[in-house]
């Protein structure tokens, strides 16, 4: 059975925190990186490393000295164009806005996301269903992402799960 370790990439500017940044490719924020994280991550040994293609989760494996893999299916959600890189506050000044999409969690991502609930389930799996199983693993990706990974791997479903990560954390499955 692989051992696999998930991490959430390095913190982003503080102007780009708390927004919807799904395949909006933005560079991490040396100056607010934990470099004690850093350090202790980089004691672990890995066979592999897999990055998501977004400079957000190479730049972090980069800091880290890791060589990787990049995988596109890594990604965060596809969010609609004009929601992307914004933030809940300037989403609901927006026109299109209505309250009413905040009824479920169903009714908010088809609201804001170009990519179903589905479709995203399938890509992270077709990732998951061809790692390795003899082999020790690191993932560097996204929080949205690695919240769907958590949800798959405990059987919680993802429009219920409470998961969440911080920058530079990780959780070991």
């Amino acid at each position: 059975m692989a051992n696999i370790t998930f991490l959430r990439h390095a913190p982003l500017p503080l102007k780009n925190q708390k927004c919807y940044n799904g395949h909006i490719d933005l560079e991490i924020d040396t100056l607010l990186v934990d470099y004690k994280k850093i350090e202790n991550l980089q004691k672990q040994k890995y066979d592999l490393v897999y990055s998501s293609d977004l400079k957000r989760c190479t730049q972090t494996l980069d800091l880290l000295n890791f060589s990787y893999k990049k995988d596109e299916r890594l990604r965060e959600v596809k969010f609609k164009d004009e929601f992307e890189g914004k933030s809940f506050d300037e989403i609901s000044k927006m026109p299109i806005y209505d309250e009413k999409y905040l009824s479920s969690f169903e009714s908010w991502h088809k609201f804001i996301a170009k990519e179903s609930i589905k479709e995203y389930k399938q890509r992270v799996n077709s990732f998951l269903s061809e790692l390795p199983k003899d082999k020790e693993i690191l993932v560097c990706s996204h929080g949205g992402t690695i919240k769907l990974i958590h949800s798959i791997l405990t059987n919680i479903e993802y429009e219920k799960s409470r998961y969440s990560i911080l920058y530079l954390e990780s959780f070991k499955a």
